[in-house]
């Protein structure tokens, strides 16, 4: 069996390599029950949550992902997420591969994100606005670069050090990348605008946002969190990765529909009936779309399988690693 760390896919993974994996595994589909959700009560602090994540092929491979989201762990010096990916065969059951599943989470994220971005921005966009410095964000603003010609990048967080240390490592030649602590200016600014944050209230807010801007929305990931006011759902049109997933957890459109902003019949679509053709994508320059991720299983066996054939083909591994 293979162990895959994470060092060896920051290695082995590349965006324009896994957004062409997810596009095929979105089209072709594959088995993915609903994932398990958990709270795990934390003794004086916020609460954890524990996510099981199994996805198979018939006759190909299967895995299954185990998920912490633990908000406090920024003050113990570790990542909110963290995570590790079991994969086999299909066809036996044989263990093939236990892969660091934490970044396997970033580089799937941020891939799924650029694919939906493929069909939803307007091809010419050149500024994105990044809404969160987390440990995810790198990824999305590198995932979106591989599909739009981004040339400025403007990085808004809530500790205004973190952006600007973030901003800091990521500038480089051809790829402009800032600091701003104006929320406002910026998401009217912005071609793009990915949100990545925790947070439990509406961060982006529909007043401010131009015609023609896509929005992607990646962090509120429980029924009960959202990074978008109702506003900015109402003039959005509305995609998502998974209907089934969007509508148990996708905080920003299930407390729309509560609210009677939207409908569950303003999604247009989902990521299947995108990459088969079955639906459209943007319509027009001056729609705002809007893609909310809440993860599919599916993802994360696209990514693994990809991981695990190049870890394979490498001829300085052993067949321990």
């Amino acid at each position: 069996m293979q162990i895959i760390g994470a060092e060896a896919l920051e290695e082995l993974l590349d965006f324009p390599a896994l957004i062409e994996a997810l596009r095929e595994m979105f089209r072709l589909g594959c088995e993915s029950p609903t994932r398990h959700h958990h709270t795990v009560d934390i003794p004086g602090g916020s609460s954890g949550t524990l996510l099981i994540m199994p996805a198979w092929q018939a006759g190909g491979m299967m895995g299954v992902k185990t998920v912490t989201i633990f908000a406090d762990n920024a003050a113990r010096g570790l990542p909110s997420v963290l995570g590790q990916y079991y994969l086999m065969d299909a066809l036996s059951g044989e263990p093939l591969a236990l892969i660091e599943g934490t970044v396997l989470t970033r580089w799937r994220t941020a891939a799924a994100s650029a694919l939906a971005s493929d069909y939803l921005s307007r091809q010419n966009s050149e500024r994105l606005l990044m809404v969160g410095s987390g440990s995810l964000a790198p990824h999305l603003i590198r995932a979106h670069a591989t599909i739009r010609p981004i040339r400025e990048v403007r990085i808004w967080s809530r500790t205004e050090a973190n952006a600007e240390a973030l901003a800091t490592k990521l500038n480089t030649p051809g790829l402009s990348v800032t600091a701003t602590v104006n929320l406002e200016d910026s998401a009217a600014w912005a071609d793009i605008i990915s949100c990545a944050t925790l947070s439990g209230a509406p961060l982006i807010q529909g007043a401010w946002l131009q015609p023609g801007v896509h929005l992607d929305l990646v962090g509120a990931f429980r029924a009960d969190m959202r990074e978008t006011d109702d506003q900015a759902m109402a003039r959005a049109r509305i995609y998502v990765d998974t209907k089934g997933g969007a509508l148990a957890e996708g905080g920003d459109i299930l407390l729309a529909i509560k609210s009677g902003a939207i409908s569950e019949a303003d999604i247009q679509a989902d990521m299947n009936a995108l990459t088969s053709g079955g639906a459209a994508g943007r319509g027009d320059e001056a729609e705002i779309t809007l893609f909310k991720s809440v993860g599919a299983a599916l993802e994360d066996l696209a990514a693994a399988k990809l991981a695990y054939q190049r870890h394979g083909a490498r001829p300085q591994d052993s067949p321990s690693q």
